[in-house]
């Protein structure tokens, strides 16, 4: 396949939040890649995680931007026995014993397509591998629009399960009643 795109994302948005282990771990675990996509190239910039689809195709010049995910990266405090179960009153406890923990870095997939989804090209295969991250993710949901081949379609996937996902056309303002409810800049008496 060349690396024209089979699909288009038209609507996108994230609430991914995963172990940044996680991510390298399934990234590293050789997995089954789009067509058009050799490899996904993963560099961290501060706290910035950008996830580049390196594209199979050699005819592609190497400064041709192809499509990228980029996450957040934050640290969080991950217990190893919930905190709030320990809260009740404690008789006979002096002294509050320190529950074990350890920080943790999560990339966090979150925002609509322009921040989560980046450049055109191979942008719908990047999106499939977005899918793919979703399925790994314990917390999050991911939900789009895509087009296929002509044919519109819905992702949901919630908590790393996909979900059952409808699209729903409904009619937005009529373009006649915004001209009379809206402002007649042409005609204004306070604009000069």
């Amino acid at each position: 396949m060349s690396a024209e795109n089979s699909g288009q994302v038209f609507r996108l948005h994230s609430t991914l939040e995963l172990p940044l282990e996680t991510v390298r771990d399934f990234l590293n675990s050789d997995p089954e890649m789009p067509d058009g996509i050799e490899s996904v190239d993963l560099t961290r910039r501060n706290n910035t995680l950008i996830l580049k689809a390196i594209a199979s195709d050699n005819s592609l010049s190497k400064y041709t931007p192809t499509a990228q995910l980029k996450a957040s990266v934050t640290e969080n405090r991950v217990y190893e026995e919930d905190p709030d179960e320990r809260r009740g009153p404690r008789w006979g406890e002096e002294e509050e014993e320190e529950i074990p923990s350890e920080l943790v870095e999560f990339a966090a997939f979150k925002g609509d397509r322009e921040t989560v989804l980046q450049n055109s090209l191979l942008q719908y295969e990047m999106f499939q591998v977005l899918c793919d991250i979703a399925r790994e993710a314990e917390k999050g949901t991911l939900t789009a629009i895509t087009g296929v081949d002509g044919e519109l379609e819905a992702t949901r996937i919630v908590d790393g399960e996909d979900r059952p996902a409808t699209i729903e056309v409904v009619e937005g303002r009529n373009e006649s009643k915004a001209a009379n409810n809206g402002v007649n800049w042409r005609d204004n008496k306070f604009i000069s």
